[in-house]
């Protein structure tokens, strides 16, 4: 993944992507091409702290995720006209992405899965 952005919890800063109330995330304006997608580091940003691992996993990730999201801008199942949320799991991490119906960028939120309790 390119340039992961500094952890940033400056409230003024801008933050990028979907907005979770989840910490840490990693957030991104995702610029779409037709059925590709590119990443831009400077519309991304990190809320709170990544553990050393899950930035390893997302660093590992995330060519796999754009290239899944990617693939659901194929099928239709991300339109960039209409807002539909989807959610992908990897290596322990949780990815929401979603058009907002921007008509050309897919925000995503990307943030360690949480836990399940039994």
């Amino acid at each position: 993944m390119p340039d992961i952005p500094a952890t940033n919890d400056n409230m003024d800063a801008p933050r990028w992507g979907l907005q979770r109330n989840i910490t840490p995330c990693f957030g991104a304006r995702l610029v779409q091409e037709g059925n590709r997608l590119h990443y831009l580091a400077d519309r991304a940003s990190i809320s709170g702290q990544f553990s050393d691992a899950d930035l390893r996993h997302l660093d590992q990730a995330f060519p796999l995720l754009l290239k899944q999201l990617e693939l659901m801008l194929v099928s239709g199942e991300l339109n960039p006209c209409h807002q539909h949320c989807v959610t992908l799991y990897v290596k322990g991490l949780t990815c929401d992405a979603d058009s907002l119906g921007s008509h050309g960028y897919i925000y995503i939120a990307i943030y360690p899965t949480p836990a399940t309790t039994a």
